[in-house]
């Protein structure tokens, strides 16, 4: 690989990827009540945000593979942004509930191309430093979708529910043409692309189907709450739209913070699937305890540490499920447990508003809860084997 990139190439790296998040989120707040204003039932709603996961689902894997296979990753990045901004556009133009279902859907398709995102800056470092990059991308990406969700509600309140989605079409205007001037690092060595054989192999290397799964929890939980249902749930329990900040604020900033201080205080102290299992356990409590108050400070406080556990999840199951991967097949891994991981973003809020639609709002957050409940399980059977696995080898 050519030498280790500039600060100027990663800073606009940055901007773009900071836009892409931040137009894909400004509006995710509302969308539930939007289309709740609009006449969507909660199984329609639900239908509209796990089409999100749906297309990442369809396309994560092929984008990573064909990715890989061309050695190429900016032409998927600019592809990201068009994509974005198309779907941005079309949520600005329609007031359907199909129209609305199209935007949605293409949102999912421009989230898909993330793969190419991820690997593309992971090749602006050295290969030791993969969860150093991986940390920065994805404080990168929450704190894009802070200040998106932030501004979310107060745009609406003084100019419409339209107001967000125009606001992301004129920023992906901007984000796509960025993305023509980002640099892509050239591999000393060419490499033949890779043979099913090995694409198998990949795919079921036992460490990515493990965190994999994990993350399918993990995103279910995340796209059932915060991205999904509690901003309807926190309008039901008497905030105002223009409060909607304040649940935005109280699991987005901690849910920022955790990935910058996660590698200093925590992972060499407790270990990574030792926070795995707590921070998991915390979120699945936690997410038990929304449906069961409808006091707006107590509400705000449960959103803190939600955003905290689930902040310290997510850059960590990014970096270990590429960190024993190759080079050369890293984009193929990570399509594998990005289309893995939107069975999450699919499923979770799916089923989430069925149970919704049957039982009432609440329902969508015991299941989410349980969710969470499941993955500690499981991130404790796994940490179990693992330390014996190392007891073994050192014997």
């Amino acid at each position: 690989m050519s030498a280790i990139s500039t600060v100027k190439d990663k800073y606009l790296f940055a901007a773009v990827s900071f836009i892409f998040w931040f137009s894909q989120f400004i509006y995710v707040p509302i969308l539930s009540p939007y289309m709740e204003g609009l006449g969507g039932k909660y199984a329609f709603i639900g239908l509209v945000l796990s089409s999100y996961g749906l297309m990442q689902l369809l396309c994560r894997l092929p984008l990573g593979i064909f990715s890989d296979f061309v050695q190429m990753r900016k032409p998927f990045v600019i592809f990201g942004m068009i994509a974005s901004m198309s779907s941005c556009l079309l949520f600005s133009l329609t007031d359907s509930l199909i129209g609305v279902f199209i935007s949605r859907c293409l949102a999912g398709l421009a989230a898909a191309t993330w793969v190419a995102f991820t690997i593309l800056y992971s090749s602006y470092f050295e290969r030791e430093k993969t969860t150093r990059a991986m940390n920065i991308i994805s404080f990168i990406v929450v704190l894009a979708q802070l200040l998106g969700m932030s501004l979310s509600g107060y745009i609406v309140s003084k100019w419409g529910w339209h107001a967000p989605f125009w606001i992301g079409t004129i920023l992906s205007v901007i984000g796509t043409i960025l993305s023509l001037f980002i640099c892509e690092p050239k591999e000393n060595v060419k490499r033949s692309p890779m043979k099913l054989k090995e694409l198998m192999s990949v795919i079921k290397e036992p460490s990515l189907l493990k965190i994999s799964l994990l993350s399918i929890l993990a995103h279910s939980l995340i796209f059932t709450t915060m991205f999904g249902f509690t901003p309807a749930y926190a309008l039901s329990a008497g905030f105002k739209e223009s409060e909607l900040s304040l649940i935005v604020f109280s699991f987005m900033i901690p849910h920022a913070a955790a990935p910058l201080i996660m590698e200093k205080l925590f992972v060499w102290r407790f270990g990574k699937w030792s926070i795995l299992k707590a921070a998991f356990f915390l979120a699945a409590f936690f997410t038990c305890m929304i449906p069961m108050t409808e006091n707006k400070l107590l509400l705000c406080i449960i959103q803190s540490v939600n955003g905290f556990s689930l902040g310290l999840v997510f850059p960590l199951m990014l970096g270990m499920s590429i960190e024993r991967i190759d080079a050369e097949k890293r984009a193929t891994a990570m399509g594998g447990y990005q289309a893995l991981y939107a069975l999450g973003i699919f499923g979770g809020p799916f089923v989430a508003g069925i149970l919704n639609s049957w039982m009432g709002l609440k329902a969508g957050f015991f299941f989410a809860a349980a969710l969470g409940l499941t993955a500690t399980v499981f991130a404790a059977a796994w940490d179990k084997k693992e330390a014996s696995y190392k007891v073994f080898k050192a014997k």
